[in-house]
């Protein structure tokens, strides 16, 4: 028996020195995270405002860790294709995907098949900021307050239509949610994105679009279109003279966009506590609140595990709407 024992005990050490050697290199690497570049995938193509505000927050965030972070478009599935490929990823905090409402919350009800689990294949970094929305009318359009916009969609044989970026966007979700909590039979006209929507709205041919505050707010302050409500908790910055929903008449009535980062949901707790800091730390900087307020976004330092519980909320809210609504896309 002892000579068994004595030939078995180097390879017994030998297991336990690999183990530690394991642990100490693993601990180390994640000691020094990071110390190559990262790459942010944005799940849409470049130039709108969630690609603007993902790279405005790459760049801030580089300076910040002394790592360059790499910015890729990869469009498709209304986000869904950037989003899985980093849910498959290593992780290791070096491959990361900015999400919005649409991708993480929404595309799971509306969907018939999803490349991922966006709630159990991903975890939250942190939320960047909440997209403002904002209902915007015609100025020669007969109703031009919440309350006026609401009754008169109410008549009897009475159709009022309202324009959005397409079909279950955030901003078609929820008008459908302001029907449902207050009785109004506002029409959905879906666009292929919302820059044709800005443009009939102008000329009268819908009265009324639904959009964020930012691709608004230059033909509110033109003239061209009245602003009838925000939609956020409180007014925007760049607009405080126009009320929100709330203080228009309908209670409790809260629904913003938001964007955020996630890493792929195995990423070590470690990783995801230094990036939330220093994501943390640049939108706590008066430039970066400056430059976000200017894309409609309000900027709003958190915890993931706060995040997390913002998402399961939107996640079963939009789902209830979405079924009561009946709404579907082709895939």
């Amino acid at each position: 028996m002892l000579t068994k024992l004595l030939k078995i005990a180097p390879r017994v050490k030998l297991f336990f020195c690999v183990i530690a050697v394991t642990i100490c290199t693993t601990g180390h690497a994640q000691s020094n995270f990071p110390n190559k570049p990262i790459r942010l995938i944005v799940p849409f193509a470049p130039g709108g405002v969630t690609d603007t505000s993902g790279r405005l927050i790459a760049d801030q965030l580089a300076r910040r860790i002394g790592q360059p972070i790499i910015v890729e478009n990869k469009p498709g599935a209304s986000g869904n294709i950037g989003a899985a490929m980093v849910a498959t990823s290593e992780p290791d905090g070096y491959t990361l995907v900015l999400g919005f409402d649409g991708t993480i919350v929404i595309n799971p009800h509306i969907f018939a098949t999803m490349p991922l689990d966006t709630t159990k294949d991903l975890r939250p970094i942190g939320k960047i900021g909440e997209t403002i929305l904002i209902l915007v009318a015609y100025p020669k359009f007969e109703a031009q307050t919440l309350q006026e916009i609401i009754t008169l969609s109410k008549q009897p044989g009475k159709t009022i239509n309202f324009g959005s970026s397409g079909v279950a966007s955030p901003q078609h979700i929820a008008v459908e949610l302001l029907n449902q909590q207050t009785g109004s039979k506002l029409a959905h006209i879906p666009y292929k994105g919302g820059g044709q929507a800005m443009i009939d709205v102008q000329a009268g041919v819908i009265p009324l679009v639904y959009t964020a505050v930012a691709g608004a707010y230059p033909y509110i302050k033109s003239g061209r279109l009245n602003a009838v409500a925000v939609s956020s908790q409180n007014r925007a910055h760049s607009l405080p003279d126009i009320p929100t929903f709330m203080e228009a008449g309908v209670k409790d009535f809260v629904a913003s966009g938001w964007v955020g980062i996630f890493a792929p949901v195995k990423t070590p707790q470690s990783v995801v506590d230094y990036l939330n800091k220093e994501l943390n730390a640049v939108l706590s900087t008066p430039e970066v609140i400056s430059k976000l307020d200017t894309l409609g976004i309000e900027a709003t330092p958190g915890t993931p595990e706060k995040f997390s519980k913002e998402i399961a909320a939107d996640l079963k809210r939009y789902g209830e709407v979405i079924k009561a609504a009946d709404i579907k896309v082709d895939n």
